[in-house]
């Protein structure tokens, strides 16, 4: 019977939670909620800690009302904006915050920010409330969110910076740093490890400097002549971030990924990408030559749409190509996004 949840050990415990779930009506995932339902049994032997069992507690319950509140905008891209807090209205940072966030709309994003003040706020302002997003953080200050947002439904507030972070890059199609302290640099350094080590979809990132400043380009040249000199990471791994003094050409970075490439998944040993427009013959045998490097397996074909995908069942219609990638090489992967998008 399909959506059965498995057994989960105890033959009569399963059979308990399964009563259970058809108490509540069913609904969603019922394997998964079986396993949750064991698994939060567990902690009655293996959690003996209260704080423990807390943080998993508070954890699940953020995440399951976080993921509630963005499935009706699932389908709409979104841009989440990093940036100081510190931010006054009366800089030149702030102003383009409020600029990128407008035109980003007109691009037909949405927009979540932290819901703080600074450069969160200026994304608000910018996006409207309509069309943003809050992920606020329970601090001892800056506990508010901006005005923007404080009494819109599309807010949540999280106790746990995990959480949020989590949801920041779930639900992102692209992430634009403007410039800011520790938070917007972890936010920064997050966002890259996760791409680089595929733990995360690649998505552009833009990192947005005030025109003539030198606060992205200080950073980049650190991680040039330190990072990447000492040959802590690839030369490749420089292509997951593009810097630009400019909020026309931050947007024009963000809408140009999306030109045709949509999304990739892996199915089995293969590496799908999914795009609007087919690929020639030409096109394809290129590919095989010029990204060799990173192919392991199966080369680059055309497939169509597999019953791994069912969950995808909106991006049936999309066109795709497929390869064994080497689950390594990120940064060459964003090259290929580039070249998937001159198709």
């Amino acid at each position: 019977m399909p959506n059965q949840p498995k057994p989960v050990g105890d033959p009569e415990l399963d059979k308990e939670i399964r009563a259970l779930i058809a108490r509540q009506g069913g609904g969603h995932n019922e394997e998964i909620v079986a396993d949750l339902v064991a698994n939060s049994l567990k902690l009655l032997k293996d959690v003996e800690h209260t704080g423990d069992a807390k943080v998993i507690q508070i954890a699940l319950r953020e995440l399951r009302y976080a993921f509630r509140l963005f499935a009706p905008y699932a389908s709409i891209r979104k841009v989440t904006i990093f940036g100081s807090a510190r931010t006054q209205p009366d800089k030149r940072e702030y102003q383009q915050a409020v600029e990128f966030g407008r035109k980003m709309v007109d691009a037909g994003f949405m927009v979540i920010t932290g819901a703080g003040p600074g450069i969160m706020q200026a994304g608000h302002e910018g996006a409207g409330p309509e069309r943003s997003f809050g992920a606020n953080i329970r601090l001892p200050w800056e506990q508010s969110a901006n005005p923007v947002i404080a009494e819109d439904k599309k807010l949540v507030t999280f106790k746990y910076f995990f959480t949020r972070k989590l949801t920041f890059v779930r639900h992102s199609d692209a992430i634009a740093l403007f410039p800011g302290g520790f938070g917007t640099l972890d936010e920064g350094y997050e966002a890259l490890t996760l791409m680089q080590t595929g733990k995360s979809q690649l998505m552009p990132l833009v990192l947005v400097d005030k025109p003539g400043g030198t606060y992205w380009k200080t950073w980049d040249r650190h991680v040039r002549e330190h990072i990447l000199r000492d040959e802590l990471i690839s030369p490749d791994d420089l292509n997951l971030y593009q810097i630009t003094d400019n909020t026309d050409e931050a947007v024009r970075i963000i809408t140009r990924f999306y030109r045709n490439f949509h999304s990739t998944r892996f199915v089995k040993d293969l590496m799908v990408i999914r795009m609007h427009h087919p690929p020639t013959d030409t096109a394809i045998a290129a590919l095989n030559e010029d990204f060799a490097d990173i192919i392991v397996g199966a080369p680059f074909q055309r497939i169509k749409s597999t019953p791994e995908e069912c969950d995808d069942e909106d991006q049936a219609s999309l066109h795709r190509i497929a390869f064994g990638f080497n689950r390594r090489d990120y940064g060459r992967f964003r090259q290929l996004i580039n070249r998937i998008n001159n198709f």
